[in-house]
């Protein structure tokens, strides 16, 4: 029963996004995608500047071909384009995210899709459509899935997002590409939280990994290979976690999860962010001595309250330890993609960090990722804030274009003409003839150069 349910959702959902039609999307919503993708390039031109990542592209050895390595200077193949830009995507864990869907769900498709249509030289048109299925296909599977206890959501529901995507690109007939979703549900990872938490690179990998997976699914459909089996009820509700098929429908064509996502200000795991926030704003106020705290309590919601290690050993694993975040926020003003990780300060505030589950905080869940910080001071003063979501989230404080240009810029000083390049593309999108070369430019050279 549960098979046939998935089955019919996942026929609706194929059929809806072989006819997705920007001209009657929203403008505002087509204004929300051209913020996104303005992040997406943005921070994966970042995450290309790191050793590592330029290391993992050297011994690719990938072949030339059509698609970009964004803020790389390269054009490669696609295969390679999407893994390696959706690692670097989310490399420091500065990409867009949607609290409803759990996760990430630009990550897991815009990668496959952007490198795909680079290799087609699609339209604009049909670009903007297939990056709208990406994203709107891959949050409804987050909404519809409850992984297990330990489980992390890269490369497990977002896969069909890629996958709808590539389908929309490709042009397949709606049994098609719902045929290529139903494959991409079977064809999620099981990733462990504690990789993450321990600084294990494979949890960027799997980001990778969706972004393959969903050409693979979208070519498997395109040979007539995929069928329609309620796959996603087996392999992310039986062996992941449970799975809701209806949340795949619910308000489908007049809900858009793209407009109801959430852009951000540190380079940390979202479920941190509420707590910089906090501690940033006390740190404005007048009583506030860095020199001063004897302790920070940090109450979060059931998601954040397992963030608590304090003997992080690289970036990775300092990004999501709330006691690395707060006192790095509390000591510099900031968590930056460059924030120091061995600064003794820091790692001495660090383990003062108490961080523990409030249950009324974890009932406000998924509307507000709330946090409650109390900042207690040598002189017996005790600072408290608390914040009902992450600012840059659409419901708090949600950042402009202005804001996301800003912060890209501040972050990545050598190419401002690339975060530039790509708010222009954003906007033009829906209207190119074909995106081809405007999608070359964003490697960061000259296409010309570059062929």
């Amino acid at each position: 029963m549960k098979t046939e349910q998935a089955t019919e959702a996942t026929a609706a959902l194929g059929a809806w996004v072989s006819e997705v039609d920007v001209t009657a999307v929203p403008a505002a919503v087509l204004d929300r995608l051209a913020l996104v993708l303005l992040d997406v390039v943005g921070v994966t031109a970042i995450g290309a500047t790191l050793a590592e990542q330029r290391a993992l592209v050297t011994a690719w050895r990938a072949p030339d071909g059509p698609s970009p390595l964004i803020g790389a200077g390269r054009l490669v193949s696609t295969d390679a384009a999407a893994w390696l830009n959706a690692m670097a995507l989310v490399s420091l864990e500065l990409d867009e995210g949607n609290k409803y869907a759990k996760g990430h769900p630009a990550a897991h498709g815009f990668p496959a899709v952007l490198a795909l249509a680079a290799e087609l030289d699609s339209t604009g048109a049909d670009t903007a459509a297939a990056l709208l299925a990406a994203y709107e296909v891959a949050s409804r599977f987050g909404r519809a899935t409850s992984l297990r206890a330990g489980a992390h959501p890269h490369g497990s529901w977002g896969v069909p997002g890629a996958a709808a995507g590539c389908a929309r690109l490709l042009g397949l007939s709606p049994g098609a590409t719902a045929a290529a979703i139903d494959t991409a549900a079977g064809m999620a990872i099981a990733g462990h939280f504690d990789s993450a938490t321990q600084g294990n690179p494979v949890r960027n990998a799997w980001l990778g990994a969706s972004a393959m997976s969903g050409l693979a699914a979208a070519r498997m459909a395109a040979a007539g290979m995929a069928r329609t089996t309620g796959t996603a009820a087996l392999s992310l509700g039986t062996v992941l976690g449970s799975f809701d098929a209806a949340e795949l429908t619910t308000e489908l064509g007049t809900r858009w999860d793209i407009a109801r996502g959430y852009f951000k200000r540190h380079a940390s795991c979202s479920f941190t962010h509420p707590a910089a926030d906090a501690v940033l704003e006390l740190r404005s106020s007048g009583e506030f001595r860095a020199d001063g705290i004897t302790k920070i309590v940090v109450e979060s919601h059931l998601l954040g309250a397992g963030l608590s290690g304090v003997g992080w050993s690289n970036r990775l694993s300092a990004m999501f330890s709330t006691p690395f975040v707060v006192a790095t926020a509390a000591l510099t003003g900031e968590v930056a993609p460059g924030s120091a990780l061995d600064d003794p300060d820091v790692r001495a505030l660090a383990r003062r960090v108490r961080l523990v589950e409030a249950a009324d905080l974890t009932a406000r869940l998924p509307d507000e990722r709330a946090t409650r910080v109390q900042v207690c001071l040598d002189d017996g003063t005790t600072l408290t804030r608390e914040v009902p979501n992450p600012v840059g989230d659409a419901d708090h404080h949600p950042l402009t274009e202005p804001d996301v240009l800003g912060l890209l810029k501040t972050w990545l000083p050598q190419q401002p003409e690339l975060v530039d390049r790509a708010a222009v593309l954003g906007h033009e999108l829906p209207g190119l003839l074909r995106v081809g070369a405007a999608l070359r430019e964003l490697a960061g050279t000259d296409e010309k150069e570059l062929n």
